[in-house]
This record gives C-alpha cells, structure tokens and sequence, in this order.
C-alpha cells in the first residue's frame, strides 16, 4: 500500500493495489504543468482512494484526458485517461519510498533541450 498527498496535504490518496508502468513523461503539457517532467504509475480506478477529494481539480488539457490537482498548492496528482479502467498518480506525491523503478521515459520527441536522458531505460 502506498500512501500520497499534495503539497499543502489538502489532498490524499491510497493506492491499495499494485502499480505498473512507472515512466517518465516529457511532453510538453507535463512539463509545462509539473516545470520539468511528470512521473507516474497506474493503477486500476478501484485500487485508489482519495481523501480531501474536494480540494481536487480537474484540467481536461485534452479530448483523451484531464489532469488532477490540488485547488490549493497547485500540485499536480493526477492523469486520467477518458474510457481507461487505469488511473496514473504521481510518484513524487507518495509519502516515502515507492519500492517501484522506472520502466520507460515517455514523449521523449518532446523533451525539452536543456537536459539529457542519461540512463538506459526504454524510450519512446
């Protein structure tokens, strides 16, 4: 079980089952919302619970998906998928260790000029 929060702690999560797909993001509206790239994992919808759901918003940024993220400190939690059983949350928000490794960098196309992929995990 891995327990997370916002900044502020207005907003909390539980993810009760087992994360896959931990990656990197680099495109251009993860890095324009987090100011660097967006790490995350998924889970299916059931095994992620909130608390504090009321301070949560939601971006639709696009057609296919809108981003969670606390209405107080701005902190960006989520990304969920129109029509996907899955959620992704936000590594960086998890209270701890994750006990997760990253399996993939993501819209690597997109990655910003100032820094380079230097690790040897899959990229697309």
């Amino acid at each position: 079980m891995l327990n997370g929060s916002c900044l502020c702690g207005a907003v909390r999560f539980q993810v009760t089952g087992t994360p896959t797909g931990a990656s990197v993001c680099h495109c251009g509206q993860c890095r324009k919302q987090s100011g660097h790239v967006w790490s995350s994992a998924q889970v299916p919808r059931a095994d992620l619970a909130l608390s504090g759901a009321k301070g949560l918003r939601w971006y639709h940024a696009s057609k296919i998906a809108r981003r969670g993220f606390c209405g107080t400190c701005g902190s960006f939690l989520f990304w969920d998928e129109t029509g996907d059983d899955n959620i992704s949350f936000a590594l960086g928000a998890i209270d701890g260790p994750t006990g997760l490794r990253l399996e993939k960098h993501i819209f690597t196309a997109d990655k910003g000029d100032y820094y380079v992929i230097a690790d040897d995990i899959p990229q697309s």
